[in-house]
């Protein structure tokens, strides 16, 4: 680690090896919470609307990958994982332990992305889709040779885009079933509220509005009031009241076994692609 050439944390420039979605999410977001200007933040694609999107934001975007790479410290690969080998290996000549590389695709172990690169300054980092509104879930994972400081300004530049947190890597097939599957569970628990909303008389638009927002009230009350979701339940839940009345249906329909096997059945697929 002592051999580490630190990243100029003042100055350091981000390198996006894909352009889609997501790498425009993160680049959004970063240059939005001011952590990064976008004139230190690059990448290539040769199609109008993806160099339009990047453009729009300020990031400089070049004709192919190598210009990216000999122009960044920093290097993210933001592509599909059936072609993340291909793209890390063909960059692998021009790449230096001088630069960071991190990961988003999805299910690629730290081992082979490292030797694929021929290096170990490697960082896994697993968001999920609502990077899209600035509130995802992320869980980042280090290589042989990333220092504490590569983790911190990952870190530093995935928090534009919602909470971070550092994971071993062994434990992110059970990351995937959770957040990384995780927002489709509630995706169908929305529409499901919303059903019961319209089946109770409310006309749809109004039913899919009162479920969504409640939804992230309820989610916003977890995470920022530092109490037990038991005990939020319990304190809307009155004796003989209506709340404990939609609990008993939901506990006779073993919602909570339900909710666990989800997350346990999709980190059990997650483990068998990978």
């Amino acid at each position: 680690m002592a051999n580490v050439c630190p990243i100029p944390t003042d100055s350091y420039k981000v390198g996006f090896i894909g352009a889609g979605k997501m790498a425009e999410s993160i680049a959004r977001g970063v240059v939005k919470s001011g952590i990064l200007p976008a004139s230190r933040i690059r990448t290539a694609h040769s199609g109008s609307a993806r160099r339009t999107a990047f453009e729009s934001i300020g990031v400089t975007v070049f004709d192919n990958n190598t210009q990216v790479v000999e122009d960044s410290d920093v290097i993210i690969f933001s592509v599909k994982p059936q072609v993340v080998k291909n793209v890390v290996s063909q960059l692998k000549p021009i790449l230096s332990e001088k630069q960071l590389l991190v990961s988003v695709a999805a299910g690629v172990k730290l081992k082979d992305l490292q030797e694929w690169a021929g290096q170990g300054r490697f960082i896994r980092v697993m968001p999920n889709t609502p990077s899209a509104v600035g509130e995802a879930a992320t869980v980042i994972t280090l290589g042989e040779k990333a220092t504490t400081e590569d983790g911190e300004l990952i870190s530093q530049l995935f928090g534009a885009i919602g909470k971070v947190w550092k994971a071993d890597e062994k434990l992110f097939d059970a990351v995937t079933g959770l957040s990384g599957s995780g927002p489709a569970y509630v995706f169908l628990a929305i529409e499901a509220l919303a059903d019961g909303g319209v089946a109770a008389g409310l006309p749809r638009e109004l039913a899919l509005g009162l479920a969504s927002q409640t939804v992230l009230g309820a989610a916003s009350m977890v995470s920022g009031m530092g109490k037990h979701p038991g005990q939020l339940k319990d304190d809307v839940a009155s004796p003989g009241g209506t709340t404990i009345a939609g609990i008993h249906e939901l506990e006779k329909s073993g919602f909570r076994g339900i909710l666990m096997n989800a997350v346990v059945a999709a980190a059990k697929r997650s483990k068998e692609l990978s």
